[in-house]
């Protein structure tokens, strides 16, 4: 019999269970898949937004969005299509009634266990698919499923009894092999970090604008000096990269933000001819308040174990 058997809403940055369905199977088979659950909340971070592994006669699913995690466990011939139609319900449900700074300063575990109440409800519905009446969401997620298939996790990539093996992931682009280097994300956005991303732009903006004018100049005036042109460009860059350094996670990406904060000083050091001193200070400090928060703004990390 194809079922549903439990659900979890599980934090993605440290693996908190949130809130769970209550399960009364004890069976070896559900208390092996207890410790895959366990394990995949480990390594969420690490993995697609869109997973499914399978465990022999049971399929663990599962989506992440917005730093939560929503994972099932069903049995090996229930549709996909119906496994991630539920998923995208719980998701829908859970982000209308919790907001993000809940779930993002929650501490303890199942500290949401009244959404148990709605998990159980949609999870009978889904059980008695006769009576499921989203026929247009089974047609819309059928549909996303086919371009964009869930990656399929091996048991092997979990790791060991005694320690986690490193999952590699690279692009991933619906069922390709992971084989790049690992994804990581970063905490989620402050609103400083806000500001320094959106004057890091200006900044460049500036400097695009600048060097334009520059080009135009050296085109009029046969004397004026190439390098300018060329100051005002690695400006730009510097400061684009800047903005790239703290959207994304990249290796040595500190040490690259110093450079990168450096060679913004080295320019506008060069530029101090065409520039008056608040010029020099505006460009300078940007510069250094945005590496200040890609210093700040950190890979996610572990918090201690929680059973799921």
């Amino acid at each position: 019999m194809s079922m549903i058997l439990s659900a979890s809403v599980v934090r993605v940055r440290d693996g908190l269970p949130l809130s769970a369905s209550t399960d009364y199977d004890q069976s070896m088979g559900m208390q092996e898949c207890r410790k895959y659950f366990k394990m995949l909340s480990k390594k969420l971070s690490q993995l697609p937004d869109r997973c499914t592994l399978k465990t022999g006669q049971y399929n663990i699913n599962f989506i992440s969005s917005l730093g939560v995690s929503y994972m099932m466990l069903c049995t090996e011939n229930y549709p996909s299509v119906l496994a991630f139609c539920f998923l995208d319900e719980l998701q829908k449900e859970f982000i209308t009634t919790y907001n993000m700074m809940k779930t993002n300063t929650a501490i303890r575990p199942y500290c949401f266990i009244e959404f148990d109440n709605f998990i159980q409800r949609t999870k009978q519905r889904y059980n008695n698919t006769r009576s499921l009446s989203t026929k247009m969401n089974l047609a819309d997620m059928q549909t996303e499923i086919k371009l964009r298939p869930p990656y399929q996790i091996s048991v092997s990539e979990l790791g060991s009894a005694n320690g986690f093996a490193h999952v590699s992931v690279g692009e991933y682009k619906g069922t390709g092999k992971i084989s790049a280097a690992p994804h990581q994300r970063l905490e989620p956005v402050t609103l400083p970090g806000i500001v320094s991303f959106v004057l890091s732009l200006l900044c460049g903006a500036l400097n695009l604008i600048r060097g334009f004018h520059a080009i135009e100049s050296l085109f009029q005036n046969e004397g004026e000096d190439f390098s300018y042109v060329i100051a005002f460009f690695l400006g730009t860059a510097a400061c684009l990269y800047q903005c790239y350094l703290f959207v994304y996670y990249t290796g040595w990406r500190n040490a690259k933000s110093f450079l990168t904060f450096g060679l913004i000083c080295l320019c506008n050091m060069y530029l101090y001819e065409l520039r008056n001193l608040w010029q020099l200070f505006f460009h300078v400090t940007v510069g250094a308040f945005s590496t200040l928060q890609i210093r700040l703004r950190q890979p996610q990390g572990k918090s201690p174990d929680y059973n799921v």
